[in-house]
């Protein structure tokens, strides 16, 4: 891609650059947005550095590049971490600037920026580029400042203080020093005081005087004076204000990268000054976004909703179904889907800010693309204000029984306590979510994590290998994720459900599972000692075979973690049907007391009191002994019975309710508590969706008559 950097002088956005030729991208354009007095140093602004802007003006000369300037007129005026368009506000100077930059050369489709730790610094970037149709990247984001502190100095990076602001640091002694001199005082700081070795907490800002990029020339500051803005005996403010500098021209001009720069309509080296004043407009509707108003309710769109007890959150289910009906395509199911939703939120006094999770399942993968631009024009950042939902999405056999395109199932909360983690800018830490779907979300101790790929973060693809190499590195994404939350895999994740590709050899598929086994027991010594995390148990594990997923992935891995409070001593079971049960009475019923040793296909992970995890996953031969077992016992009863496959579906939901009925008493929890009850079930069943659910229907009406634990009524 052709990328504009946004500079500010000091050694991260430079070397945000100098990453984004090493990944293949081309800098074509520098922006950079100063004081409206040149003899102002510094703007108090969370958004800008701006120390040493009289020397960036030299960078243009430096690089050989054209640098586009904007002088600050906005200020601090939306202070929440999320950020809206507002009029006056300091980040609608850089929208001028790179809308101007974007108008000069058209060619320009992404923008470098250094951020390291800065949510608040990267989600602007992110809102001016979305606002523009840029792309953020930000190959800096999450890194080990010590590492990239290193990095920096190792491929010659010279860069100077020009600013201290923590303790340690002295305006006097510091300011004007190169950062390889300090590297090993930062270093010391860090241990005594927990600061930032790259800055990152403000402890110091820097300004480049030379490094790769500069081609043409580097820059000598030939004097300064320390101007004290606080006096503090334990921690002085002081910046370095350049009195006098010049250019030393390079002789020899060194390559640096691949893909240089290389923009003949602009002059190289060449200043323009971006000046007009800021009108917010009203951001033209995109055609997908105008979509929503199209779709009309049909009659046919079913909704499967339940509730909790306690109704804090719920489950919805939507599908197409009209087995008699051909689909008219997966637009039209999706849009009309996706409408149908929306008024059963609103309907109840919700919106899509309630919802925490969304699967999506689509009929035809090729569709993707398609399915992504009917999903944009109902689920958008403005309507999602506290961030967009987490979201899966995997192809299913939908047609094969009965239903439409797409099925579509939303969790929803009736609160809004929820923490996303939604980046958009490419980086090295893990995928990007360029749209309306974030990277996780965290609701009540619950971290609800989208699907993740095999994806090598920096170039968004799926990395070479296989299966098992794509495995690793979705798993190493997931890890990343996590560790935003405070907590790893290995620590704190209750289930993993693993989509695997159809097209997956028998050999693969136990070189997955070994492989994702492996990744979880070699971190586990480093969470046993790490102060922050904590071992709990093995989490429950669910394979799914899907014909196709994003991207021809050939494995998609979707995690849920319990994220434990500090002050929070839990008691936490789980394994494969091994755990004593508590002294709870259970009655028995429809006979399965009679069939041996079946609970061993139970997987269950519980918190008392607060989480009641299940896995069933029931093989041929479970089958089979359910059956034969069960029907003995019945047939003693004097009961008649009806052989054949749907009878047998009829004793397999008898036996699985009959099964979490059990574990549900054991552990003090009720149906009610349920938020959601999902059933995968192979199409060489040979039955549609219609049979399926009649069959689960009657089975939950018998269960209700049998015991009085769980309430029926019109909907599933």
């Amino acid at each position: 891609m052709k990328v504009v950097g946004l500079v500010s002088g000091g050694k991260d956005s430079c070397y945000a650059m100098m990453k984004c030729i090493e990944y293949g991208h081309e800098i074509v354009a520098l922006a950079n947005l100063l004081p409206l007095d040149d003899s102002v140093d510094e703007l108090d602004s969370y958004m800008y550095q701006t120390v040493g802007h009289q020397i960036v003006v030299s960078y243009a000369e430096c690089m050989g590049l054209p640098l586009f300037r904007r002088r600050i007129h906005g200020s601090l005026r939306h202070q929440n971490l999320s950020y809206r368009a507002t009029h006056g506000d300091e980040v609608e100077d850089m929208l001028m600037l790179l809308s101007e930059v974007k108008r000069q050369i058209p060619s320009i489709t992404a923008v470098s920026s250094g951020a390291i730790a800065s949510d608040y610094q990267r989600i602007r970037v992110e809102s001016v580029c979305s606002r523009l149709r840029l792309v953020s990247l930000s190959y800096l984001w999450k890194q080990d400042q010590s590492l990239l502190l290193q990095e920096m100095i190792s491929k010659r990076i010279a860069a100077v203080l020009v600013k201290v602001a923590a303790m340690g640091l002295v305006p006097a002694k510091h300011l004007g020093k190169d950062i390889a001199y300090l590297q090993q005082h930062l270093l010391r700081l860090k241990e005594l005081y927990g600061s930032n070795v790259c800055g990152e907490g403000g402890e110091y800002e820097s300004l480049t005087l030379d490094c790769p990029l500069f081609t043409n020339a580097r820059i000598v500051l030939d004097g300064f004076e320390v101007v004290l803005h606080s006096p503090d005996s334990i921690a002085s403010v002081g910046v370095l204000h350049p009195t006098a500098f010049h250019l030393e021209y390079k002789k020899e001009t060194p390559s640096f990268g691949d893909n240089r720069l290389n923009e003949a309509s602009k002059e190289l080296g060449s200043i323009f000054d971006v000046q007009g004043d800021i009108v917010l407009k009203s951001e033209p509707k995109c055609e997908s976004q105008s979509l929503a108003s199209d779709f009309v309710s049909v009659s046919d769109v079913k909704l499967h909703i339940s509730k909790t007890k306690h109704n804090y959150t719920f489950t919805m289910g939507c599908c197409i179904h009209d087995p008699s009906e051909p689909s008219e395509g997966l637009q039209k199911d999706l849009g009309s889907i996706l409408k149908a939703i929306d008024s059963e939120l609103v309907k109840n006094g919700f919106g899509w800010v309630n919802v925490l999770y969304i699967h999506l399942y689509i009929a035809d993968m090729n569709e993707f693309a398609l399915a992504n631009e009917t999903y944009v024009s109902f689920i958008t950042e403005e309507k999602c204000p506290f961030g967009v939902p987490s979201r899966s999405t995997i192809e299913l056999p939908l047609l094969q029984v009965g239903l439409g395109k797409a099925y579509v199932e939303v969790l929803v909360a009736n609160d809004q306590s929820k923490q996303v983690l939604h980046v958009q800018s490419i980086s090295c830490w893990a995928p990007s979510c360029i749209g309306p779907y974030s990277q996780a979300t965290l609701h009540k101790n619950i971290l609800y994590m989208a699907g993740q790929l095999g994806l090598d973060p920096p170039t968004m693809k799926l990395c070479s290998g296989g299966a098992t190499a794509e495995v690793e590195q979705a798993l190493v994404n997931c890890e990343a994720v996590a560790r935003s939350f405070k907590c790893s895999l290995a620590s704190s994740a209750i289930l993993f459900v693993v989509y695997c590709s159809a097209s997956l050899s028998c050999s693969e598929k136990i070189e997955i599972q070994h492989k994702l086994e492996n990744f979880l027991e070699q971190r586990r010594p480093y969470n046993l000692d790490n102060k922050e995390l904590s071992y709990s148990s093995d989490p429950m594990l669910l394979y799914v075979l899907a014909p196709d997923l994003p991207k021809s992935a050939l494995v998609e891995i979707k995690p849920t973690l319990y994220v434990q409070e500090d002050d929070e001593d839990e008691e936490i079971e789980s394994g494969v049907g091994t755990q004593e049960p508590l002294p709870r009475t259970f009655s028995s019923y429809w006979g399965f007391e009679h069939v041996p040793s079946i609970e061993s296909c139970c997987q269950k992970y519980v918190i008392h009191e607060k989480i009641c995890m299940v896995v069933l996953s029931l093989s041929n031969e479970d089958v089979t002994k359910i059956c034969s077992e069960s029907l003995v016992a019945v047939e003693k009863h004097g009961q008649h019975q009806y052989l054949g496959t749907q009878n047998h579906m009829k004793q397999v939901t008898r036996f699985c309710i009959y099964l979490l009925d059990k574990i549900l008493v054991e552990n003090y929890f009720s149906w009610g508590d349920i938020m959601s009850l999902r059933f995968y079930f192979s199409t060489c069943l040979d039955m549609s969706f219609d049979k399926l659910s009649l069959i689960f229907r009657d089975t939950l009406n018998e269960f209700a008559e049998i015991g009085g634990r769980i309430k029926t009524g019109t909907m599933p």
